[in-house]
């Protein structure tokens, strides 16, 4: 059975950003700049950006949102959204 990894994705300083977290590894992660729009990426463009990486994603995964602060523990920070999916090494 094939690794699985997840593949993380958010806006910071006005840029939409994707990578895969690995863990355990001193191996930088990959990453893929999306632009700088303020439209969230297409489920297209999340997948065609993983497979420029490698990765692709597993079989029945979605995309889940997670909302964070900019500033930790600032409860006026700006919010952060950050998706994220379950990927594997593309073959």
């Amino acid at each position: 059975m094939a690794a699985t990894f997840t593949a993380q994705m958010a806006r910071r300083r006005g840029r939409w950003r994707l990578y895969v977290v690995l863990l355990n590894t001193r191996a930088p992660w990959p990453q893929r700049d999306l632009g700088g729009s303020t439209v969230v990426p297409t489920v297209q463009e999340r997948s065609r950006a993983l497979n420029a990486l490698g990765y692709a994603l597993t079989d029945g995964a979605r995309w889940e949102w997670t909302e964070d602060s900019e500033t930790p523990d600032a409860p006026s920070s700006a919010v952060l959204l950050i998706a994220s999916a379950a990927v594997r090494g593309a073959t």
